[in-house]
């Protein structure tokens, strides 16, 4: 019997899930029970290890080792891994052709489509960009859907929201943050206004607000290792997961304790819930303000909304459900299974409408069951955060205090080598260097744009470049804010991990 495929390429983590008649469950990847560390290693020979097999050999080969590739889709300058320049977007080509593969093995064939998501606050630039990484992966059969649409579809299934009621997604993963507003019309969700985001704000800013905390109670202890110290090197990759561990246990306990074990010094840091909102609380307020814009533009106000769904693994810390009720009025929702309702939900719309009750335009990409049976959706095992990864969006995050990020030393975060933040069935293929990396020909996605926006009128869709499928997307942006796509394809000098 066939099979759906939803993919969510995470900044950190990876996740897919299968559905079948109805009955949708999450995937097994590599060595974790319900995804994969978002890591690729490119090997001096041109092989290529994703996930759980890139992380075992980073350590040995920092320099050949890309993270958080999803937070680099638009830049113009390449990832160096091993002095070769590569793209983002082959990058996310292998983490996506690697899933597709551990899933068919698993199931014994190819799925029969996928859907693959991303943040809703994209421009056309980025979007444009993402739609090459199915056709890079060789993949047919792909659509893509946003976010915020997945994860109101998982809710949906579960909590049978009526029409014409209007939902706020707060979206909070591993990378990024993004805000939706969207209302249930003709059997599906319509995104009211434009998305808004937050660029560079996750969950992983977290973690290292959690890390320079342990540094700055050290007195610059860890900031003064010397990072080609390898025993140095070591100790920090450890202390980085301890960070993660604490910042976790936060959410249900009201203190932490994070061992230090540092080549020099045998120690251990104590951080309370309340020093961890403090430090993460200005970053809280900033996505606060991006809803606020969200629903500025949808031309909503806080009591119009029904709910507000938090989603992502970063929603379950207990100061965010507090500060957007308090600020908005209306009640939270925490998604049942927060970090991964996206990838749920973008497994669920494989299902053709028809097959859908209640799906009455089978161009709407977001349909949810409104009346008949609900899908099925077991618990997932426990698992590692599932981020969504939001690349883009217009409010910075912040530049200084407990969630500024230094940009050099070994306290900073680089996306590749050994002092980058570690992620916890081997494979290998090749990518080709940027200079290679654009397709040409091939049948082209006609892009179509509806738009619940008052006030505005938009320019139209772009072509893209997979798949010969219709993607009616009602949040499009009107115009790129990126810089033109052939910039992408150009390599620098330097490495820029």
């Amino acid at each position: 019997m066939g099979y759906g495929l939803g993919v969510d390429l995470g900044t950190t983590f990876t996740a897919a899930a299968v559905v079948r008649d109805g009955h949708v469950e999450m995937a097994s990847l590599g060595d974790r029970s319900t995804a994969m560390p978002s890591v690729v290693l490119v090997r001096a020979d041109g092989g290529v290890l994703v996930g759980d097999a890139a992380v075992r050999r980073a350590a040995g080969e920092p320099d050949r080792v890309a993270r958080e590739v999803k937070r680099r889709l638009g830049d113009p300058t390449p990832l160096l891994l091993g002095g070769t320049p590569y793209s983002a977007t082959d990058l996310l080509a292998a983490q996506l052709r690697e899933v597709v593969a551990q899933i068919t093995e698993r199931e014994g064939g190819p799925p029969t489509a996928v859907r693959l998501t991303h943040p809703a606050n994209w421009g056309p630039y980025k979007r444009e960009l993402f739609a090459q990484v199915p056709r890079l992966a060789d993949l047919h059969d792909v659509a893509m859907i946003t976010e915020p649409e997945a994860a109101a579809a998982h809710y949906a299934a579960n909590e049978r929201i009526g029409e014409g009621r209007t939902v706020a997604v707060y979206d909070l993963g591993g990378g990024t943050f993004d805000a939706t507003v969207l209302h249930t019309a003709g059997g599906g969700f319509e995104i009211l206004g434009e998305p808004e985001g937050v660029e560079g704000l996750g969950g992983v800013d977290f973690d290292e607000a959690v890390f320079a905390h342990v540094d700055r109670s050290l007195d610059g202890a860890v900031s003064a290792l010397d990072p080609a110290d390898a025993a140095a090197t070591s100790a920090i990759v450890r202390l980085r997961q301890d960070c993660v561990l604490a910042k976790e246990a936060l959410s249900a306990d009201t203190e932490a304790t994070i061992p230090v074990l540092l080549p020099n010094l045998q120690t251990e840091v104590r951080l309370t819930r309340g020093e961890f909102e403090e430090m993460i609380r200005p970053s809280v307020t900033a996505t606060i303000a991006a809803l606020g814009r969200a629903l500025e533009s949808a031309a909503v106000t806080p009591d119009q909304l029904d709910t507000v769904l938090l989603v992502g693994g970063s929603s379950r810390i207990p100061l965010v459900s507090r500060m957007v009720s308090a600020e908005l009025g209306r009640p939270t929702s925490v998604d049942a299974h927060p970090k991964h309702a996206i990838v749920l939900g973008a497994a669920m719309l494989v299902e053709p409408p028809a097959r859908v009750s209640g799906a009455t335009n089978a161009a709407h990409t977001a349909v949810f069951p409104s009346s008949g049976a609900p899908y099925r959706t077991p618990v997932p095992p426990p698992g590692p955060q599932n981020p969504s990864g939001r690349p883009s969006g217009p409010t910075p995050r912040p530049t200084s205090g407990p969630m500024s990020r230094p940009t050099s030393g070994p306290t900073s975060r680089p996306t590749s080598g050994p002092m980058s933040r570690p992620a916890s069935g081997p494979r290998s293929g090749t990518i080709p260097a940027v200079a290679a990396s654009r397709p040409s020909g091939g049948p082209p996605t006609t892009w179509t744009t509806r738009w619940v926006n008052p006030g505005r009128t938009p320019t139209g869709g772009f072509p893209a470049a997979t798949g010969a499928a219709t993607w009616v997307h009602p949040g499009a942006r009107s115009a790129p804010t990126s810089p033109s796509p052939a910039r992408s394809a150009a390599p620098a000098t330097g490495a820029t991990n």
